[in-house]
């Protein structure tokens, strides 16, 4: 069962990715308390332009390896990440994941990430906070915002 998260499908929601300073490396923070994650949050959406879909910021990093907090207000398109599986916790807000399936329309935007029209015979699932997600890498996902935003912490781990 594909069971997905996050996305890729940044330049579609019209929006942008925010980096920040984070420490990476020996003697980098290995842990965001609960406040960490709650104050970040709240600083991307402050930073958050009128009608930006997407937000990204590293809230943890060590290395290549990134946990990283993505806000989503506005559904991007359907995507699919070759080489890197996808996991993700919902820490709030809510919304609808589409997985599997076939991506209809394929078209390669950068090594990491084909972006489609719609997924044709993929399953459907309700997302809510606690929910944790895993995507293995290739298959095609899609999920749609329910109320204001939905917002995870994800991570993408490489294929084997």
């Amino acid at each position: 069962m594909a069971a997905v998260l996050l996305a890729g499908a940044v330049a579609s929601t019209g929006a942008t990715a925010q980096s920040a300073n984070v420490p990476a490396g020996p003697g980098a923070p290995d842990l965001a308390s609960a406040s960490d994650v709650r104050t970040q949050i709240a600083a991307m959406l402050a930073d958050m332009k009128p009608g930006q879909g997407f937000a990204w910021r590293p809230l943890l990093r060590d290395g290549a390896r990134v946990a990283a907090i993505e806000i989503w207000k506005k559904p991007g398109r359907p995507a699919v990440h070759p080489a890197e599986a996808e996991y993700a916790i919902v820490l709030e807000g809510a919304g609808t994941l589409i997985s599997g399936g076939t991506l209809v329309a394929p078209a390669t935007r950068r090594a990491d990430l084909i972006e489609g029209e719609r997924i044709e015979g993929g399953t459907t699932r309700p997302l809510r906070p606690g929910d944790v997600l895993l995507l293995p890498a290739g298959v095609p996902h899609w999920f749609g915002i329910t109320g204001d935003r939905l917002v995870l912490l994800g991570t993408k781990l490489p294929a084997r």
